[in-house]
């Protein structure tokens, strides 16, 4: 099983960042052993920060369509990152720490890669930070949705059935910090909770 991940898939988070978006879909890849699905955020346990990022993760059948769908966090070390990034070295450290991919529970989805921006079907990202509302956004704000990502990256990569797509984060991203609670929600139709994420960081 792979963890894809693509980033900058929505126009404003890219802006908060100081990037400019890409034409195509760029992705790396997480090791499945950065997976966590319950218990808590380890912020003081990691040897550097630990910030959030909200998204719609798409866990693939056979086909490289979409069998179920759930809120994920791609926890991200930005400081590390951006020390990586600025030598034009690999940011792995960044982005594959342990608990770095945490995701809350699959609902099946039946409406294949086009439904997810249906706006009937409304769906829409949400992050808490103790009870304020950080990151907000609907699906419908991607500009590389996750339709243009599939097709790109079935052409190449060794997409298998239960790989996860994590989609990309909407604005708002920030640090964490130990005490902290948050709660990530995968919504539809403004009130229906798809997949949801507690936890407490420590």
């Amino acid at each position: 099983m792979a963890l894809w991940c693509t980033i900058r898939t929505f126009a404003k988070h890219a802006v908060e960042l100081g990037n400019e978006q890409p034409p195509n879909p760029v992705f790396f890849v997480k090791p499945n052993n950065c997976l966590q699905h319950s218990g808590p955020i380890q912020v003081t346990g990691h040897p550097g920060e630990v910030h959030h990022e909200v998204e719609l993760v798409v866990r693939l059948n056979h086909q490289g369509n979409p069998e179920a769908i759930a809120v994920g966090l791609d926890l991200t070390d930005r400081l590390t990152q951006g020390e990586l990034r600025s030598e034009q070295l690999p940011w792995t450290k960044g982005k594959c720490f342990r608990g770095s991919a945490y995701v809350g529970a699959f609902a099946p989805w039946y409406n294949g890669w086009e439904g997810l921006l249906d706006t009937y079907e409304a769906l829409h990202l949400e992050l808490y930070v103790n009870d304020v509302l950080v990151q907000d956004a609907p699906l419908l704000e991607m500009t590389i949705t996750p339709q243009m990502q599939i097709e790109d990256l079935i052409k190449w990569a060794p997409v298998q059935a239960g790989d996860f797509l994590f989609t990309g984060t909407p604005s708002g991203v920030g640090q964490l910090h130990a005490g902290d609670q948050v709660r990530a929600v995968l919504k539809k139709q403004e009130t229906t909770v798809v997949s949801e994420i507690l936890a407490k960081c420590v």
